[in-house]
């Protein structure tokens, strides 16, 4: 099934939402508890795209509430944005996991999931119209901006976005997943997350 088959047209975030519910375009749907769609300021300048939910994610059917999406809240509000002024989703929405024993260990999402997935997001972005479009992490970059982009040498500079739900003036900015930093050593850890900050500190001032 193509995802796109699902979207209503000019759709609002409640109807893609319910939509996405029902969502069967590849094999993730299966093991997942349920779809995560994005939650947020359905008016907001900017939207985060993330990777995929995780296992609490997954279970509360919310994204960027485990752990790494407290992380990113945290960060979020250092760096100047007020409550409640960002839309967040993730690039891929059902969890891929391997389960060893009782335990659901994440798993990168492949590029047949990505696409899969591709409509859904252009969906969100088209429906929120965001003004600055940020890729947390290497999966939202390929999503969104393609192959040719690296968080490592790409990272903290506002660009032109001309990838899904792009308008003309939307722009892009990519970063670190906040995942990323949690896998850090101890030592590197306080570095990389004011790193985080600085780069959303970018697109703070940018939308001010």
């Amino acid at each position: 099934m193509d995802a796109s088959t699902l979207i209503p047209a000019q759709a609002d975030l409640p109807a893609l939402k319910s939509a996405a519910a029902r969502c069967t375009a590849c094999e993730l749907f299966e093991p997942a508890t349920q779809t995560v769609f994005g939650s947020g300021n359905p008016q907001a300048k900017v939207l985060l795209v993330g990777e995929q939910p995780g296992d609490v994610e997954d279970q509360r059917g919310v994204p960027f509430v485990g752990p790494a999406g407290k992380l990113l809240q945290r960060a979020v509000a250092e760096a100047g944005f007020g409550p409640g002024a960002v839309y967040v989703t993730n690039a891929v929405k059902h969890f891929r996991f391997e389960l060893r024993g009782k335990r659901r260990i994440h798993q990168t999402p492949q590029p047949e999931h990505i696409r899969a997935c591709n409509p859904w997001v252009a969906a969100e972005i088209a429906a929120v119209r965001p003004r600055i479009v940020v890729c947390l992490g290497a999966t939202a970059v390929k999503a969104l901006l393609g192959s040719t982009y690296r968080v490592t040498k790409d990272r903290g500079a506002l660009m032109p976005y001309t990838g899904p739900g792009a308008e003309p003036e939307t722009r892009a900015l990519i970063t670190i997943h906040p995942s990323a930093i949690l896998r850090m050593p101890d030592d590197a850890r306080e570095q990389g997350y004011a790193d985080l900050v600085a780069d959303l500190a970018v697109v703070a001032a940018a939308v001010a």
